[in-house]
């Protein structure tokens, strides 16, 4: 009964060698993709492409997004000359830090290098790239310290409304903050 079961077992891994070793020539110019189906280098291309040109038009649309309302909060705290300095530079310190191309396991880096690092280095990379936050922040911060500073007590009221909204103070739109749905969350604040 053993000798069957040995010659069972021989039989199948033979049969599974050589099914893995069909499958590796089956298709040498192409990979498979996530769903299984053969890419190609040039599917792989134009998916990427593809990609990029929707991320584009996604950060155009954002940078509209975020001029409507800078000019809508310019003209609602009705600013000064004197004060559109420490406004524009509130508004610099706001826009999104770029992503460090060289940090790796991040969009851009090299994920393949960065999975094969230690344990404690990669961990050593979320402290160093969460140091970079905290001191975007607190630039942000600084900024809006300068920015508030020249504001008058009315005009603090106005900002200070629009921040809960999630428009300007800290909050990200998306991340459950206040102002998250519009109109809805003006209501429920009533």
């Amino acid at each position: 009964m053993n000798t069957l079961r040995k010659q069972i077992l021989v039989a199948l891994v033979a049969v599974a060698s050589a099914g893995a070793a069909f499958a590796q020539t089956a298709t040498p110019a192409a990979q498979e993709g996530r769903h299984g189906h053969a890419v190609t280098a040039e599917q792989r291309a134009a998916h990427q492409a593809e990609r990029q040109a929707k991320r584009a038009e996604f950060q155009a649309k954002r940078a509209e997004r975020q001029a409507a309302r800078a000019a809508k909060l310019r003209a609602d705290l009705k600013l000064t000359a004197q004060q559109e300095p420490a406004f524009a530079a509130f508004l610099a310190a706001g826009k999104p830090a770029g992503r460090p191309q060289a940090h790796a396991g991040g969009k851009g880096g090299d994920r393949a290098a960065y999975a094969a690092l230690p344990a404690p280095q990669r961990m050593q990379h979320m402290i160093e790239r969460q140091k970079q936050r905290t001191a975007h922040m607190e630039a942000r911060l600084a900024a809006l310290n300068n920015f508030y500073a020249v504001l008058t007590p009315e005009q603090k009221k106005v900002f200070d409304s629009q921040a809960m909204r999630g428009g300007f103070g800290g909050k990200h739109r998306g991340h459950g903050g206040p102002g998250q749905h519009g109109e809805r969350s003006q209501a429920m604040q009533s």
